[in-house]
């Protein structure tokens, strides 16, 4: 079992980073013999990180013609983080009135783990320590109905691994904004927070800007 994983892991990860770098381009069709061959594994194996990345929103599966890079609708990418922007600014006073010792604990060991793998970590232990992150941060929320809606969004693009991070100054800068909510929130500063908030999504949907 260990070694299914860890080659899951493996492949999963590898055709993540020839995505993110352009070595396929959205749309491109993925044949699992070609990456099979390519990342010296099993078909069986090729599939299985196929899979993994549909869930991801790397990869598209379309019944009975295979998997392709995923083709991002950049208007609905922008509109989508527009309204997280504000929906997640909203829930700043209500993290930092509802939030336990126990809680802000947790999320400060979540940002180190996410600066962690910024250095060290794969792209999609970034990707996945990113989420945890961010499910941390909104765990405190008194409504629970706005989280539910806020992830959802989320899910309706693809993840940070076909661009928000497209350079390695903007992992970093990332993992210091996650470092500054938590200050923030243990200041009890919730006009800090919010800001930080609005700012980090709306510098994820322009990656760029800060590159």
């Amino acid at each position: 079992m260990t070694h299914r994983k860890s080659a899951l892991v493996y492949v999963a990860n590898r055709l993540a980073m020839d995505i993110n770098t352009g070595e396929f381009q959205p749309g491109t069709w993925l044949k699992q013999v070609e990456l099979a061959e390519r990342y010296q594994c099993t078909r069986s194996e090729v599939r299985r990180a196929l899979d993994q990345l549909v869930i991801e929103r790397l990869v598209q599966h379309v019944p009975n013609r295979g998997y392709h890079v995923y083709t991002p609708d950049e208007q609905q990418r922008r509109n989508i983080s527009a309204i997280r922007a504000v929906l997640e600014s909203a829930s700043a006073a209500d993290i930092v009135e509802h939030i336990q010792p126990q809680q802000l604990d947790t999320l400060r060991q979540c940002a180190e783990l996410f600066d962690h793998y910024t250095q060290y970590g794969s792209l999609l232990q970034q990707y996945e320590s990113n989420l945890a992150f961010h499910r941390a941060l909104l765990a405190p929320c008194s409504n629970q109905d706005m989280i539910e809606l806020i992830f959802e969004l989320r899910s309706r693009v693809p993840s940070a691994a076909l661009g928000q991070w497209n350079t390695h100054a903007r992992i970093v800068q990332s993992s210091e904004e996650h470092f500054a909510m938590v200050d923030a929130i243990e200041r009890k500063d919730a006009a800090a927070l919010a800001q930080l908030l609005r700012l980090h999504i709306l510098q994820e949907d322009n990656p760029r800007r800060h590159g």
